[in-house]
């Protein structure tokens, strides 16, 4: 109780004695050591009504719409206190470079995305910062989920046979996906489920219904996963789809988290027939408390001057003093590749460059790269590649399953109270 009066008397500003205290903002839910701030929960919604009105998307009520929000942030909010925990702090300098790329493939400038952003009625100082905290809990998911992640070679074989036998051809589903939490009430949520089927089955829109009425990850996005092949889905989704057509309407499903409905939005044809592959290698420093963003930069263009004038081995310098552990044993290869199996800023970069030309320092979300573009080919898919896409699918799908889980974990862990917004006018 004092923790939470502290918190929320610092929100208070303190004015004339002859005054009465004016709010600059209010605590909507206390969350483990952190809050969220009302001022969160309206910018969210905000964003949310603003995209269903672009999209021509009917909203739940105010207050559903309201309580999906306020759990995203939850949610958000324990990822971010355990990022802090770790240390972990994405800077200026990273998030920019982020916020180019994004504006670059949208054909745009960041201050041409910022004034549209605006013209929306969006705050891009906010939106900003919510690119930052995406950044920080996509790399907390990455350290915390992947080593519960297990892929067995029996598992790599047995899709690799499924991969030779489909050719290669199969189908991507568009899913839609609503939970009904069995969490509290087991009877209530079937109950609860048997009527969003109903009123699925009787015409409702499907991603209007999950904005309402799901509590699953996807929910405020209307419930909609985008497309997936069947090899990459969560398990559960892959055990109904394979015969699903368009419009198709699938459950309820059980599980241990609730009551599951799936629906089929649109189908595609997938066909693989050539792979445009490259070869790397680089150099990665990542920053750090004792190696600044600037120190980094700097060693590399040491490092690349000193490759270029030939009184250095790129080889060398990798295995010295590369922090990736994985190719700096190689000299910094990274081996044949699709490109777009590495991020954006490093994709882009080995794009742009000739065979054996070298880039210049350029920073990623891992950190600061120099790299050199060995070779280009196009291949047939072999039996290599059907076992790294393979891996790639299961691992995909498992990666999902368990951040879905670990965040199960930490919200049903954590001390959460929502403060009800008729009660904090009285809370001193």
């Amino acid at each position: 109780m004092k923790l939470r009066n502290t918190l929320i008397g610092m929100l208070f500003a303190p004015m004339m004695a002859s005054a009465a205290p004016q709010v600059l903002d209010q605590v909507a839910v206390l969350v483990n050591d952190g809050i969220v701030l009302e001022s969160e929960v309206n910018e969210r919604v905000g964003s949310v009504q603003r995209s269903a009105l672009q999209s021509g998307q009917q909203l739940p009520s105010d207050t559903a719409l309201r309580t999906q929000v306020m759990e995203r942030l939850i949610i958000e909010s324990l990822q971010l206190q355990m990022a802090e925990r770790m240390g972990l702090v994405i800077s200026d300098i990273q998030l920019d470079q982020t916020l180019e790329n994004m504006a670059g493939e949208q054909g745009m400038s960041v201050a041409e995305m910022r004034a549209a952003i605006e013209s929306e009625g969006g705050n891009f100082a906010a939106y900003r910062e919510e690119i930052r905290n995406e950044i920080t809990i996509g790399q907390v998911q990455r350290i915390q989920v992947q080593r519960r992640v297990q892929i067995s070679p029996q598992e790599i074989d047995t899709l690799v046979a499924l991969i030779r036998e489909q050719g290669l051809e199969g189908a991507e589903f568009h899913v839609g996906h609503i939970l009904i939490d069995g969490s509290e009430d087991e009877d209530a949520a079937r109950v609860r489920a048997d009527r969003v089927m109903v009123m699925l089955n009787d015409g409702a829109d499907f991603r209007e219904t999950a904005l309402a009425a799901s509590s699953g990850p996807k929910a405020l996005e209307g419930g909609d996963w985008g497309f997936m092949n069947i090899n990459e889905m969560p398990t559960l989704f892959a055990e109904v789809m394979g015969d699903a057509n368009n419009g198709d309407v699938i459950g309820p499903i059980k599980s241990g988290a609730g009551y599951h409905i799936l629906t089929v939005f649109d189908t595609r044809g997938v066909e693989v027939q050539e792979v445009a592959e490259i070869n790397s290698r680089h150099i990665l420093l990542t920053p750090s408390p004792i190696l600044s963003e600037e120190m980094a930069k700097q060693m590399l263009e040491e490092f690349l001057q000193d490759v270029k004038a030939e009184q250095a081995d790129f080889a060398e310098l990798a295995k010295q003093h590369s922090d990736d552990p994985g190719s700096a044993v190689k000299g910094g290869e990274l081996g044949w590749a699709d490109p777009n199996m590495y991020v954006p800023e490093f994709r882009d970069t080995l794009q742009s460059l000739e065979i054996n030309e070298y880039s210049a320092p350029f920073r990623s979300s891992h950190g600061w790269h120099v790299v050199q573009l060995l070779d280009r080919r196009t291949s047939d898919a072999t039996e290599s590649f059907n076992t790294d896409r393979a891996y790639q699918l299961l691992y995909r799908r498992k990666f999902g399953e368990q951040v879905t889980a670990w965040q199960d974990e930490m919200r049903a862990g954590a001390y959460v109270e929502v403060i009800e917004r008729n009660q904090r006018g009285g809370r001193r």
